[in-house]
């Protein structure tokens, strides 16, 4: 559930961007279909003709850098950034209701990795993980930023390194 003014989704434990899923997005949207949905990215809003031109769903299996197995389901949302839609962004019960559209047809997951591909029609189309929506000023932003390449093994690694690590002064001594 969004809260008000420049606030994120209520939840027990925050989120990475890289970790919200069409559900997720979905849920969140779902009170508040008559406020405008702006996607925000390279520091600054979609224009308020911007389309959704097309939802992919994939199911990926891969190896990764030490030959791991590696599988995921994605949802992708491709955004073209245009001006061509008039005065005001799209309302956030429209965006739900092309999702659901879409559901009708394609297998939605909707605990999938979400990703956004934007592009300007002239620019080439970017790759970007999505944040939590928060309303800000009557409006429903979702700030949008590059996905990152990662490698998977380290990120693991570096995972289990933080949940093995005690810390200093939670024990009866401190370093």
């Amino acid at each position: 559930m969004l809260s008000s003014d420049n606030h994120k989704i209520d939840a027990a434990l925050p989120m990475a961007p890289s970790d919200l899923t069409i559900g997720d997005l979905l849920g969140a949207l779902a009170e508040h279909g008559d406020k405008p949905l702006v996607f925000v990215y390279d520091g600054r809003p979609v224009k308020p003709g911007y389309h959704v031109t097309e939802v992919k769903a994939g199911e990926f299996s891969a190896l990764d850098c030490e030959a791991n197995p590696e599988s995921w389901s994605e949802i992708f949302i491709q955004l073209w950034d245009v001006d061509e839609g008039g005065p005001v962004h799209m309302l956030a019960g429209k965006f739900a209701a092309i999702i659901r559209k879409v559901a009708d047809h394609v297998a939605l997951d909707q605990s999938a990795k979400l990703t956004f591909e934007i592009s300007d029609g002239v620019r080439p189309m970017e790759l970007h993980r999505a944040a939590q929506p928060s309303i800000v000023g009557g409006v429903i932003e979702v700030e949008l930023t590059p996905r990152p390449a990662s490698c998977k093994p380290r990120d693991r690694w570096l995972k289990e390194q933080k949940a093995t690590s005690q810390p200093c002064c939670g024990a009866s001594r401190c370093c």
